[in-house]
């Protein structure tokens, strides 16, 4: 497996990074992931019944679709708590991060975790805004997407 490789999605409203943890061993990722409150806090602000925001949990189920993509590979995915992730956020924003640990990886699979981390987490913070929104097929670029929803920010701002 090419373990070399850092792959990054990244704008100003989330970040995906997945890089290879040589000191645990040939075949584990660490997977940092974050989504900034203050960025989506037009479309999520008044638009949900949840204790958390959209935002927030929306992190949060794209981390279980992440190890659920994981585990169907064979891999085997480890919630930790280390600093592997400081200062990967774009902006001085607040932010909401997570990290997640896949050990057992095969080769090409940080690619996955990108494209099902950004889908996720789009999907599950537009659902729970209740605003209509398609995902582009394929996937944008970071600064496209990033756009995308900047303009879903100016439509639906309350």
């Amino acid at each position: 497996m090419e373990k070399q490789m850092i792959y990054k999605f990244a704008n100003d409203f989330f970040y995906f990074t997945v890089r290879p943890d040589a000191d645990k061993g040939p075949d584990v990722l660490i997977c940092c992931s974050g989504v900034n409150l203050d960025r989506f806090a037009p479309l999520t602000r008044g638009r949900h019944g949840l204790a958390v925001s959209p935002s927030m949990r929306g992190l949060q189920n794209t981390r279980n679709a992440i190890s659920s993509l994981a585990l169907e590979r064979g891999a085997r995915p480890r919630f930790i708590r280390r600093k592997d992730c400081a200062g990967i956020a774009p902006t001085r924003e607040s932010w909401y991060t997570d990290l997640l640990m896949i050990e057992n990886a095969p080769g090409s699979f940080s690619e996955e975790i990108i494209r099902c981390g950004v889908t996720a987490l789009i999907v599950s913070i537009f659902k729970a805004c209740r605003i209509p929104f398609h995902l582009p097929d394929p996937l944008p670029s970071p600064d496209e997407l990033q756009r995308l929803i900047e303009e879903q920010c100016r439509i639906h701002a309350r």
